[in-house]
């Protein structure tokens, strides 16, 4: 059985092929990229693949089994050809199956709503494309607030709009190893399932940082309009308004959700101070 993982020099790709490495042997993993010299350290088979290039996934697809779909960064209007481009290919050269990450979210309510909506669109078109499907809704990553420590140590605060809203967030770790028992087990087939751990507020969160790190963060909850300032000028609008908006999603408890990651796994999510002991962990060692 040939698995082949898209968008495999990324880090949730990359979890994802290191998952299957060990699950059903590296000789059956195929690693797809735009860049085939970013996935070297992967340590299997890569074959180059540019969302935008139908042709290249029509020649990275021959022989695969199933693949798996990480959804892509570009902007909404463009992402729904770009995974379309994957689809299709899939379908020429007989995959059997798809999975796809998708991500937990409104479709209307916030900023990020047209990722949201975008990301529908795909699932949608996997769903009538003919082939096996599942869809994971990814909650959100915990990684990026671990990645910003050193400002929110030197700020003392976390600061966004998500107010006391909750948040049930994941880790690319756990998205690794549960999509890789997507694909290999398909007694999941034909369903979506929302792929989070435990919901958590923004205090909650500082608090339990505050334990791992030793530091004395506080939240400081802004107005959705003061974040989204901020949040443009240092990040540019596109952006600015995505982050504004994910963040608003959380204020309104669109992240809150009862999670399917026990019931596919076959354990239990990790705890928010597991992540983020683990992250610090594997980050010591960098």
């Amino acid at each position: 059985m040939k698995i082949a993982v898209t968008s495999a020099s990324g880090q949730l790709g990359g979890a994802i092929v290191k998952t299957l490495i060990k699950e059903i042997g590296k000789e059956n993993v195929i690693a797809i990229a735009r860049t085939p010299k970013k996935a070297e350290h992967l340590g299997v088979e890569i074959r180059k693949g540019d969302y935008n290039e139908h042709e290249q996934f029509n020649e990275a697809l021959k022989g695969i089994d199933k693949v798996l779909l990480v959804s892509g960064m570009d902007e909404p209007e463009k992402r729904i050809q770009q995974h379309r481009n994957v689809i299709d290919a899939a379908k020429q050269n007989n995959v059997k199956k798809i999975v796809y990450t998708s991500i937990i979210g409104d479709e209307d309510k916030t900023a990020f709503s047209s990722i949201v909506k975008s990301n529908r669109q795909t699932e949608k078109d996997i769903k009538e494309s003919g082939l096996a499907w599942v869809i994971g809704r990814n909650g959100i990553y915990i990684e990026p607030d671990l990645e910003y420590i050193e400002t929110y140590t030197k700020e003392g605060e976390i600061r966004n709009c998500a107010a006391d809203g909750k948040c049930a967030y994941t880790s690319r770790e756990e998205l690794g190893y549960v999509y890789a028992q997507l694909l290999i087990n398909d007694n999941h087939n034909y369903n979506t399932f929302n792929l989070a751990g435990e919901s958590i507020t923004q205090s909650q969160l500082a608090t339990f940082i505050n334990k791992v790190y030793q530091t004395n963060l506080k939240y400081h909850p802004v107005s959705v309009e003061a974040y989204a300032t901020e949040r443009k000028e240092e990040l540019g609008d596109f952006m600015g308004t995505i982050i504004t908006g994910i963040y608003e999603g959380i204020r309104i408890g669109v992240n809150d959700v009862t999670s399917d990651f026990e019931k596919v796994a076959q354990r239990a999510h990790q705890s928010p101070s597991e992540m983020i002991e683990n992250y610090r962990k594997v980050d010591d060692k960098i």
